[in-house]
């Protein structure tokens, strides 16, 4: 009876040959990833350099199926992971391009933030706003100079709850006022009211990370997030 067995030679020469289809598969992934790191390698170049591992394993001593199923995990997971990559990246350029359009949307409007001051414009007019919290039967707007003492006072009337603005034409270019609501119900009763500084939108700066407003009366460029509301185009 004749027995077959592997010589010294031919093993040689299959732990040559799989040594070749290992450089071979590796030197073509590399070409194709750019760089050659293993953080550029797709599910694709995984998949010829596991074909090549089974191509080329030793027939005495075989893939462990238990390891496999852990590569082809492995490569499911780094796949999925990209792909998350790939979509969270879209929606943050989709966001960034939806906050520049809608900060576009606010040239030469007047917009409202949080804030008691007064800004008046080259002709010394200015816009305020605030919100009230019930009904006023009466509701006055005072004033103020930067010293505090009163510059003016404008009788409003009886107003409605909610958003409320008014116009001062009173004031002196270049110079910040202040002022205050004193609002009274049908009772006598005092309303709250929340003040808004106004101003001018100017145009859109997208230097930084997000768009910021560039606004009449203000050096530092306005967050778009920290606008409360929109009056309405300017005259």
């Amino acid at each position: 009876m004749t027995t077959l067995a592997h010589s010294p030679t031919s093993a040689a020469a299959a732990v040559s040959a799989a040594s070749v289809a290992a450089s071979t598969t590796a030197s073509t992934t590399s070409s194709t990833a750019g760089s050659g790191s293993a953080a550029n390698l797709t599910q694709s170049d995984f998949l010829q350099l596991l074909t090549a591992q089974l191509k080329y394993q030793t027939p005495t001593n075989p893939a462990d199926p238990t390891q496999l199923a852990e590569e082809f995990a492995s490569i499911s997971t780094v796949d999925g992971i990209n792909q998350l990559n790939s979509s969270v990246s879209a929606i943050q350029t989709g966001t960034a391009a939806a906050q520049m359009a809608q900060a576009a949307s606010l040239v030469g409007k007047q917009v409202a933030i949080s804030g008691d001051t007064l800004t008046p414009d080259a002709a010394g007019t200015a816009t305020g706003a605030f919100n009230l919290a019930n009904i006023a039967q009466s509701a006055s707007v005072s004033i103020l100079n930067p010293n505090g003492s009163v510059a003016d006072t404008i009788n409003l009337g009886q107003l409605a709850a909610g958003q409320q603005d008014f116009t001062w034409d009173g004031g002196t270019p270049g110079t910040q006022y202040t002022y205050a609501v004193d609002a009274l119900d049908a009772g006598g009763n005092l309303v709250s009211a929340t003040p808004y500084s106004v101003y001018t939108v100017e145009g859109v700066n997208v230097s930084g990370t997000t768009p910021t407003l560039n606004v009449q009366g203000m050096a530092a460029p306005l967050p778009v997030s920290s606008v409360q509301t929109v009056l309405g185009a300017t005259e």
